[in-house]
């Protein structure tokens, strides 16, 4: 485990305090790497992996294309929106109300989508299409190793049992880029990036409505805090801070970036398949009073839309999954997980819909 360097900021009369990150060395034995990664899921719904295996010219061929588009003028990248949900998108998130300072795209991570979208994201779309399956065929492959040691963590039977919902060749998996742009200029002067933020007009038109909630008095809310609905999440950012994840006792912990390894997150399909054992992690991402300028990347490992999402009867057993012997949680589809997510505010929680009251 590394510990990172601890901080404390404030939220109100909240205290949030930094501690030790669970990291797991994917290099690591097996047994004891499953078993590391279980207990992260149990404790935080959180770690970092290090010695991951996707290759560092992977990241950084997806980082270029990235920058590459969010550099361009607004007008450009409207080309590729709105996100509905997917798409081109700029401070709405969602179809609620909810608001971030961010612009973003929002991607299926299947090949044929991706190179039907890249005609609209950039100037040479069979670059970023073969750029972009690179970069999901190995998160998605770094997802399927990571839910093969949790089930052998959990000794189940099929060591398979999670990476197939995934791997299924109808996956409902997308893929995520994020943009916060810099709130001060290196003289410490309010920044006014005229290629990322609309103009009073266009903001009207947008249905934009400043000012965005304030986290203290030198951040504001880059993304609101929400947990993933899928099984995974697998995030790589670049060296800027502003994540942060909650606590099981309310604390909000601050990540320290690390542009080199990958951060997992449990998502609440996760915690349904293991009848609450892992928690879906909760987490935010607050805009730091910085120049620079924050970029991360998310593959959400999901499956397909008829796939149901119920604690496995081969390891229903209390001592394997949970302290309950019966089901927290009806069985449900991912198709129907997806529909209430987007019936829903970005902070709400979903699986509640969900929960077996007969129990």
């Amino acid at each position: 485990m590394v510990v990172a360097t601890p901080n404390t900021l404030r939220r109100g009369n909240k205290k949030t305090t930094a501690f030790g990150i669970p990291t797991i060395d994917l290099s690591e034995e097996k047994s004891k790497s499953s078993e590391m990664i279980v207990k992260a899921c149990e404790d935080y719904g959180f770690f970092k992996v290090t010695n991951h295996g996707v290759p560092n010219k992977v990241i950084a061929r997806m980082e270029r294309e990235a920058v590459d588009f969010f550099s361009r003028p607004v007008s450009q990248k409207r080309r590729a929106g709105p996100a509905t949900p997917f798409g081109y998108g700029c401070k709405n998130i969602g179809f609620n109300g909810d608001k971030g300072d961010l612009e973003y795209i929002l991607l299926e991570a299947n090949p044929l989508s991706l190179s039907q979208r890249s005609k609209t994201i950039s100037n040479d779309p069979s670059t970023f299409s073969c750029v972009a399956n690179d970069y999901v065929n190995a998160v998605k492959n770094l997802a399927c190793d990571i839910l093969e040691l949790v089930a052998e963590g959990l000794r189940t039977q099929d060591k398979s049992i999670f990476s197939n919902l995934i791997s299924d060749s109808q996956n409902d998996s997308c893929f995520r880029i994020n943009h916060y742009p810099p709130l001060t200029a290196p003289n410490h002067q309010q920044e006014f990036n005229h290629n990322w933020d609309p103009s009073p007009v266009e903001q009207e038109r947008l249905h934009i409505s400043p000012p965005l909630p304030t986290v203290g008095s030198k951040s504001r809310i880059g993304f609101g805090e929400h947990t993933d609905p899928q099984i995974l999440t697998i995030l790589r950012s670049n060296d800027v801070n502003g994540l942060q994840i909650c606590s099981h006792d309310g604390f909000w912990i601050p990540v320290p970036p690390d542009p080199n390894e990958f951060f997992v997150f449990v998502g609440d399909s996760f915690q349904a398949l293991t009848n609450g054992r892992f928690t879906s992690v909760r987490h935010r991402v607050v805009a730091m009073n910085s120049w620079k300028t924050r970029m991360s990347m998310m593959y959400f490992a999901a499956p397909a839309l008829d796939a149901w999402i119920t604690s496995p009867s081969q390891i229903k057993n209390k001592s394997i999954i949970s302290t309950n012997n019966s089901n927290i949680y009806r069985p449900f589809t991912w198709g129907q997980l997806k529909q209430i997510v987007y019936s829903l505010r970005l902070a709400d929680s979903r699986l509640d819909h969900f929960k077996n009251h007969t129990q």
